[in-house]
């Protein structure tokens, strides 16, 4: 039966309720578990052997008083295709779980295809009476379960639970047998795999974990119980939601408490939703992660533990206009981590509780609100301390590869997504779900915004974000659903502008790297930006997020999610190292920065100047006719010719043609911090993948602007470096086009006109700084060097230091001029 789990943290009356595991029984006979050695060691991998493999609760927001743990020392063995069960049969390795074992902490350390795991248990005489379920954190890809060599389920997924009623197939009383088969093919088929790889390729994907890697345990229950229970609270109506699944027709009663007060009590019957009060409630934040407990009775007498939190996600339009983000009813800037969920001796598998709260301990000292968990999911203890200590948790869909996912698993995908959300749908500190991380998998955008629709139908209480970088890599680009607009931009921030009904942020920026002696997976790495010592990556880290300040009052963003909290094998972009043994930064400087920008953001009017009135008339403050000469006719800025160009016939009269050549101002004529114009005829020798600029201004690396023909587009594009506001179509060779470009600070965006006519727009909100270089006619400049040289002719050049309306543009191609 699949798992009818939901995840969050455990309160002081939840874990009260739930007594220590039984000890774990000694090792079996045979050849003994030796862990291995990994590259590198954290301060836990030490604490952990047969004894003490991960011997918490498990499952903190559905707890009982009676269960035993069965992490451990068990047999292991190599498995090959349809292989008979082992049954009654020793197993020749050990392996210890619940690590994966490709990790040191397993004690096999080695990747296998398929796998048999073997123990066994016995049943304490005390639960006599009651029926045994088996419970299976994770099993990582698919899995087979015997008990006394009897199949008692399947499982397929790799980041979701299972639980199996075993109590028909027990045995007597004394030791039951307890075999489990696993496959895990990871990336060599479609299936949901995150980061993980077979082989690590050293940079931004690492090794796989294959098998059982969360805790394994058992617990008695009534044959009439209480599976699960789904919680959602309504600040509007001072109440918690609740559905008690399980036994059909059970009637129940739930009561919340503060403490020993009892706040709340409702009754109700097994499947049916009820609303349990909590007047005048205290309502959970970062701030002040407050927590209720929850009891829910079966009247037949299964009793649970649960607890939940009073928060509200939403979206508010700030004092400036846009769309923000609002924790209950208050903007609130979400500045969070990335989080990938590694370990270098556990890999998937933290090695103790402690180390998996560790990473959200430093979130919280370092004053991040909130933590992206990318492309994994947690064991549930990870979103108990979450909810426990105040942050917002944006939640991924682990990603198969990152090509489209083929049509034979991507029904697994969709299926795989909806249970992760259904797992997870009681968790205070989850605030979004993100199906897409930059394209990874997805096969249509039509499908993908489907996908998007699907999730918030299932779960409208939280925010959607489509496709968490959408302007980059693998994108198909932006279906328009969701209610989230994500760019990413290293080294960054990103800075989309809300839309419409759409929030916007920077789902990943930053990247700033350092090296560690002694403390690198693989003795090195690297990242977006290397630094040479702690002070400069500090340094870089401050100063990257000022601009995030900038980017939330200029564009309107509400979260930021920085690339990362530790290193990962070879990326050597953590606040800490991948071993948790040293912080890169200094963290007081880090928790400074990270404390100004939410007080900041806070969806005040960022400071916007009003661009002066410009100079009136269609000549503008520069002109080049190019009738058979250089000459400036609206200015003293006269062009020179730097390569190869002559004259040829234009669109009115002469033009220019060039050979690798471009005309050179010797001046920055436009002025970048406020708004421009810059027009231009243009007609293209050939259209292909190649760039071509008709009009840009140096900068100190990069062109300021570009009007061009984008060949990674194929269509003319007003430009900003990452930022294109594109004409719908593909340009004809040989045919003269009209080219408009504007800049306008006050909207925040590019526009582009072909032939008079709006052809595309483009947010680019951030202020530009001064100008620094000269501008020019005929090429670009990017990475310090000269770029995109036009192959073709241009004709009647106008700049403009202001932003021309459209009637004006329409009047100056209609002019010919």
């Amino acid at each position: 039966m699949r798992r009818l789990a939901w995840i969050a943290a455990a309160t002081a009356i939840a874990v009260a309720v739930a007594t220590p595991a039984a000890a774990a029984p000694p090792p079996p006979e045979g050849p003994s578990w030796h862990p291995g050695i990994p590259p590198i060691a954290t301060p836990w991998t030490a604490q952990v052997g047969p004894t003490n493999a991960l011997p918490e609760y498990p499952r903190p927001q559905l707890t009982r008083n009676r269960w035993q743990n069965l992490n451990g020392v068990w047999e292991f063995a190599r498995a090959t295709v349809d292989q008979a069960v082992p049954a009654g049969q020793s197993l020749g390795e050990r392996v210890l779980v619940p690590y994966p074992i490709e990790s040191a902490l397993s004690g096999i350390q080695r990747h296998e295809d398929r796998m048999w795991y073997r123990r066994t248990f016995t049943v304490p005489a005390a639960w006599a009476g009651q029926r045994l379920v088996l419970h299976f954190g994770a099993v990582d890809y698919d899995a087979k379960v015997y008990v006394n060599g009897t199949q008692v389920g399947t499982h397929r997924g790799g980041y979701d639970g299972f639980d199996l009623d075993v109590t028909d197939a027990l045995v007597g009383t004394g030791p039951q047998e307890l075999i489990v088969w696993a496959e895990d093919l990871t990336d060599a088929t479609g299936q949901p795999i995150g980061k993980q790889r077979r082989v690590s390729d050293r940079g931004i994907f690492y090794q796989g974990s294959s098998g059982i890697w969360r805790t394994v345990w058992m617990e008695p229950v009534p044959a009439a119980s209480i599976t699960s229970l789904s919680m959602t609270p309504s600040l509007a109506t001072q109440s918690l939601g609740l559905t008690v699944n399980g036994t059909p027709g059970q009637q129940f009663e739930a009561v919340a408490r503060n403490g020993n007060k009892v706040v709340g009590r409702v009754t109700g019957t097994v499947g049916t939703p009820v609303a349990v009060p909590v007047p005048n409630p205290k309502l959970w934040s970062p701030d002040n992660p407050f927590l209720y407990d929850l009891q829910v009775r079966l009247t037949s007498g299964d009793t649970v533990g649960s607890y939940f939190g009073m928060r509200q996600i939403g979206t508010l339009r700030g004092a400036d206009g846009k769309l923000r983000i609002a924790l209950n009813g208050k903007i609130l800037f979400n500045l969070a981590n990335l989080d990938q969920g590694f370990w270098p001796d556990g890999l998937n598998t933290a090695p103790t509780d402690a180390a998996l709260k560790f990473d959200l301990q430093q979130d919280k000292a370092m004053g991040f609100n909130a933590v992206r968990k990318h492309i994994k999911v947690e064991p549930d203890r990870w979103y108990y301390w979450a909810d426990k200590l105040g942050l917002m948790v944006w939640q991924d869909m682990p990603a198969a590869n990152t090509g489209p996912i083929p049509v034979e698993w991507r029904d697994q995908f969709e299926a795989e997504l909806h249970e992760m959300v259904r797992e997870h749908q009681s968790w205070t500190s989850i605030v979004a779900w993100v199906p897409f991380n930059e394209g990874w998998g997805e096969w249509d955008r039509t499908a993908t915004g489907r996908i998007a629709d699907d999730v918030k139908a299932q779960d409208p209480s939280r925010l959607v974000n489509a496709h968490s970088g959408v302007n980059c890599c693998n994108s198909k680009g932006d279906s328009g659903r969701g209610d989230v607009i994500d760019f990413h931009q290293y080294l960054g921030p990103a800075s989309p502008a809300p839309s419409g009904d759409r929030v916007s942020i920077d789902g990943e920026h930053g990247g700033f790297g350092l090296k560690t002696s002694n403390h690198m997976w693989f003795g090195d790495g690297g990242a977006y930006e290397m630094t040479p010592d702690k002070a400069t990556l500090t340094a870089k880290y401050v100063e990257n997020q000022k601009a995030v300040i900038a980017s939330a009052k200029s564009c309107g963003i509400s979260a930021s999610v920085y690339t990362q909290i530790t290193d990962v094998e070879g990326e050597l972009n953590g606040f800490w190292t991948y071993d948790r043994q040293v912080a890169k930064m200094d963290l007081k400087q880090v928790k400074q920065i990270n404390q100004q920008i939410i007080a900041a953001a806070d969806g005040s009017p960022g400071n916007v100047p009003q661009p002066p009135p410009g100079t009136p008339g269609l000549t503008g403050i520069a002109y080049y006719p190019l009738d058979g000469s250089f000459a400036d006719e609206a200015g003293s800025h006269d062009a020179t010719v730097v390569g190869g160009a002559a004259f040829v016939a234009g669109h009115t009269g002469d033009g220019v043609s060039f050979d690798n050549g471009y005309l050179d101002t010797g001046a920055p004529l436009i002025d970048t911090a406020t708004d421009y114009t810059a027009a231009a005829w243009v007609k293209l020798d050939r259209v292909d993948g190649a760039f071509q600029t008709v009009v840009s201004q140096d900068g100190p690396t990069n062109s300021d602007f570009f009007l061009q023909y984008s060949g990674a587009d194929q269509r003319f594009a007003m430009s900003f470096v990452g930022v294109r506001a594109l004409a719908p179509t593909r340009p004809n060779p040989g045919q003269w086009y009209h080219l408009a470009g504007v800049r306008d600070t006050v909207k925040g965006e590019l526009r582009l006109y072909v032939d008079g006519q709006l052809a595309g727009t483009a947010g680019a909100c951030l202020p530009q700084a001064a100008p620094t270089g000269n501008t020019v006619i005929g090429r670009g400049k990017f990475g310090g060097n000269p770029v995109d040289f036009l192959d073709g002719t241009v004709d009647q050049v106008h700049l403009y230091d202001r932003a021309l309306t459209p009637a004006e543009i329409q009047q100056l191609f209609t002019s010919g001029n």
